[in-house]
């Protein structure tokens, strides 16, 4: 019999659970609302909520005058954001309090004329909203070797996207100090990325392989494949249950799950289902 182990904690952390009863109870209680944008990384939540009333477009412009908005866990622009309140009657912020944050800190070190570096995935939501929230005058460092495109600089301001591994994280602002004389940096990981990465971490070392489940499009669940597969056990991501080959599973004692902080409970029970049913 397979003994199946559960990253502690693994799945929705506080701000996507936030986010997600808000609408909810706005679905319950007033009716459709629109989203800019997936509300969260995981297409088969979004999918359950669309049953409910959501609407999810990917322009302002899609938007009816005197619509209900909700601005998705990664936040919007400071532009976006305007442009909205021409189009709504009720704005609903969902945006992650540790988002928040790191919104907070990129304005204060643009003030403070430092010059600006994010490390993170350029094409992702939440840094392009941290982007705009300071009109585009920001760097954005995805791994080390992309630091060669920060020239030398007398002020340097670093922050992070919420989602990065804390390892890469660490290492890029190492060679980050070389290129200035004055560097304030930022951690703005947020707490839960962290725990659900040193619990990946952890995890690996007493099981056979690692089922990542959760949203492809999840830049948090990517960071915990990669950590899975480069502590050298055999890993497989998934965004649900019915996608795991059986085959996978061959030889394996103990098998671990993980999940991203966008995966909601639902589809974590559903694979503890499904391999339970496999033993």
């Amino acid at each position: 019999m397979k003994q199946i182990i559960v990253a502690d904690p693994t799945g929705f952390c506080f701000g996507v659970r936030r986010a997600i009863e808000t609408l909810e109870k706005i679905l319950s209680d007033e009716g459709p609302i629109y989203s800019l944008g997936m509300p969260i990384h995981n297409p088969q939540e979004v999918e359950r909520l669309a049953k409910k009333g959501l609407i999810v477009v990917d322009s302002p412009n899609m938007i009816p005058p005197l619509s209900r908005i909700f601005i998705r866990a990664h936040g919007i622009s400071s532009e976006i954001f305007s442009t909205l309140q021409k189009h709504s009657i009720h704005i609903v912020d969902g945006t992650c309090p540790f988002v928040k944050k790191a919104q907070e800190r990129i304005k204060l070190l643009a003030r403070e004329g430092y010059t600006i570096c994010i490390i993170g995935n350029g094409s992702h939501p939440e840094i392009k909203a941290l982007q705009g929230i300071v009109e585009g005058k920001a760097t954005v460092i995805e791994k080390k070797e992309d630091v060669t495109d920060i020239g030398k600089t007398a002020k340097l301001g670093v922050i992070s996207q919420t989602t990065q591994d804390s390892k890469v994280f660490a290492a890029i602002v190492s060679e980050l100090a070389l290129r200035t004389q004055e560097m304030r940096v930022y951690n703005t990981i947020c707490n839960a990325t962290r725990e659900r990465q040193d619990a990946t971490r952890k995890l690996a070392q007493f099981v056979d392989g690692i089922i990542v489940v959760g949203g492809r499009n999840s830049a948090n669940t990517g960071k915990l494949y990669d950590i899975a597969r480069f502590s050298g056990i055999d890993v497989v991501w998934i965004e649900h249950a019915e996608e795991l080959d059986r085959r996978w599973l061959s030889g394996k004692a103990r098998v671990g799950i993980t999940a991203g902080a966008s995966t909601p409970d639902w589809l974590i029970s559903q694979l503890k289902n499904t391999l339970s049913s496999r033993r």
